[in-house]
Parts: structure tokens; sequence; C-alpha cells
């Protein structure tokens, strides 16, 4: 029988950091299903360009502000638009990457969570291309949207007919969207820093980017946070402790007496 000073041992705080390799392998295949699992839904321009015309009209239907606002706001000057073009291009993966990676060596129980929540979000996101492909408001001459990618750069995409290196009738939901708020909340629930909350700087960034670039509507992102929330409602992150958080230490874990039977 435990003593009723005897220690915590299964404190969320003292979780096994997962094998690195497995992990590595982990978090590499989810970039690659979310890479080719688009290119599978890949053609149906018809049908992505009818779907378009379909979350515009509603859109409007809904009075949700107009995302050509959004993008003259950018287009006041070239330095704008190119920091947009630019953040778009390149802070996706590489931020929720290091994001995960943080985790993984500072915080590993949220680290799993983080991760699987990830992983689900992304799984459900490529079911929609194959159900309802959409073409991105900058192909929508309707909308009255440039492309500023390809007229300011830089771009990652190239012609439609010829990408074969990503599906651009998936804008539906946004994963760079998606990705941003999860990256966000992750670090809000792992840490706590007075100025944790600034973490929403970047969804919010992100959200005004893919916008005003003409690369996804509203709409996109509303759907992606609808299913990070369903994901996160499913996947809860380990309890709040003060080594989960980022305060103390393994050894404030270890010397805590408990009573036993406390909590149950």
């Amino acid at each position: 029988m435990r003593s009723q000073s005897e220690p915590a041992a299964a404190e969320p705080g003292a979780i096994a950091r997962p094998p690195l390799v497995r992990e590595f392998l982990l978090v590499a295949g989810l970039f690659l299903v979310y890479k080719s699992g688009r290119q599978l839904a890949t053609g149906h321009t018809a049908e992505a360009l009818h779907n378009a015309h379909r979350i515009w009209d509603l859109e409007r239907t809904l009075h949700l502000p107009s995302e050509v606002d959004v993008q003259s706001a950018l287009l006041h000057g070239d330095t704008p638009v190119h920091l947009a073009n630019t953040y778009y291009a390149t802070i996706h993966f590489p931020a929720t990457l290091a994001f995960l990676v943080w985790l993984y060596l500072k915080r590993p129980a949220h680290y799993v969570w983080a991760r699987r929540v990830l992983a689900v979000v992304t799984a459900a996101a490529l079911v929609l291309p194959f159900t309802f492909p959409l073409a991105p408001p900058r192909m929508l001459a309707a909308s009255g949207l440039i492309d500023t990618a390809r007229i300011y750069g830089p771009s990652v995409y190239g012609p439609p007919s010829s990408d074969h290196l990503s599906n651009q009738f998936a804008a539906m939901p946004s994963l760079h969207f998606g990705w941003a708020l999860m990256v966000a909340i992750g670090l809000i629930v792992a840490t706590r820093s007075r100025w944790r909350w600034l973490w929403l700087l970047h969804p919010a960034i992100t959200l005004l980017v893919i916008v005003g670039t003409a690369n996804h509507y509203w709409l996109d992102a509303i759907i992606a946070t609808a299913m990070l929330g369903a994901a996160l409602a499913l996947i809860h992150p380990p309890h709040r402790t003060a080594t989960t958080a980022g305060r103390g230490n393994r050894r404030l874990v270890s010397e805590e007496p408990v009573l036993v039977g406390a909590g149950r």
C-alpha cells in the first residue's frame, strides 16, 4: 500500500517523451498526407468553379465582410502585398513544424495532444476536396479579386493545368488558418506567460493574408475553425500543472506529497 506521502508518479508533466524516430515518421507522414492527399482530388474544374460561385453568393447572403476590402488594403503599396504573399508562402509549414518541435522538447504531454489534434483535423480536411471541390477566389472572375502572388510574387502555385504539386481546387477548409489557430491555442494552453495570448496574432494575420491574397474565402476559415473545435472537443489537453505549463521542474513533481485517493 502506498503511504500518504508517496510521490505522484502519474503526473502529466512527467510523461515520457515519445521516441524521436517514431515521432519524426509520424509528423513527416502528416505533412506528406497533407500534400499528396489533396493531389488525389485534382481535376473537377467545372464543379470547383460552380461551387466557388455558390460560396461567393452565400457569403453575400450572410453579409460577411467582402474579401475585396481586405485585398484593397493590401494593394495600397507594393510592400504590404509582397509581405502578405511571402507570409502565405513561407510561414505555414515552418511555423507548425517549429511548434511541434518545441512542444516535443519542452512539453511532451502537450506535444502528443497537439499532434493528435492536427492529425484529426488534417484527415478530416482531406475529405472535402473529394466531396466539395472549390476554386479559390483568385480564380473567380465575379469576385473582382486578383491573384496577388502571380502579379507581385512570390507565388507557390503554377497554372492549375500544369501544377502537379498541389490541388488548387481544395480551398475549403483552409488548413493554413486551421493549423495557425491550433499553434496559437496549443501555445496558450501549454504556457503561462502573461504574453501568451499574443500568439493569437498568428492566426489573425494568417486570416487576413489568406483572404487578402485571394487564396481563401472567409467560409474556408470558418469551416476550418469548426473542424478544429470538434477535434478539440474530442481530444482533451493534459491537465494543467506547474510542470506542464512551464513552471517548476520534475523535482517539484517528485517532492510534492499527495493523499491517497485524492481527486478520485
